[in-house]
């Protein structure tokens, strides 16, 4: 069976942001790492090709193996800056209301830019899906 290809690497995230992103995300993918760094107090470590994660736990993937996945995350696609901040058992629609323009899909918060959202309130979210994944999964 084949490794998950979803996994840490050395690589070090402010260089990929710098060399590999898409340029137009990428000074908001710098300021993302601070936020993201400030909320969980965890350093940054590439998973993949281009997710930026923020601490780790184990889930039971579909094929019913173990698999790691990191507490909180993000990735500066070519179409917005995806965030992996609405998992949890936690309700977010209080952050999402004050939040400013953004996009859900399943546990991914979807921003064009970081302009077009409350820092503070992002900065609050990420906080609260990063507490609610290790009381859930670490506990």
């Amino acid at each position: 069976m084949a490794e998950p290809k979803t996994q840490p690497t050395d690589v070090d995230p402010r260089t990929y942001i710098e060399t590999e992103a898409p340029e137009k995300h990428r000074a908001d993918a710098l300021r993302l790492i601070d936020l993201f760094t400030e909320a969980t107090g965890e350093a940054p470590v590439m998973w993949g090709p281009a997710i930026v994660g923020y601490g780790r736990y184990t889930y039971v993937n579909s094929s019913k193996k173990p698999a790691d996945w990191p507490l909180a995350a993000f990735s500066p696609r070519s179409a917005n800056l995806t965030l992996y901040v609405l998992s949890g058992d936690t309700d977010k629609s209080g952050y999402l209301a004050k939040l400013g323009k953004h996009k859900v899909s399943g546990s991914c918060l979807h921003i064009n830019r970081l302009s077009d959202v409350d820092e503070t309130v992002l900065k609050d979210l990420i906080l609260d899906s990063y507490t609610a994944m290790k009381v859930k999964h670490l506990s």
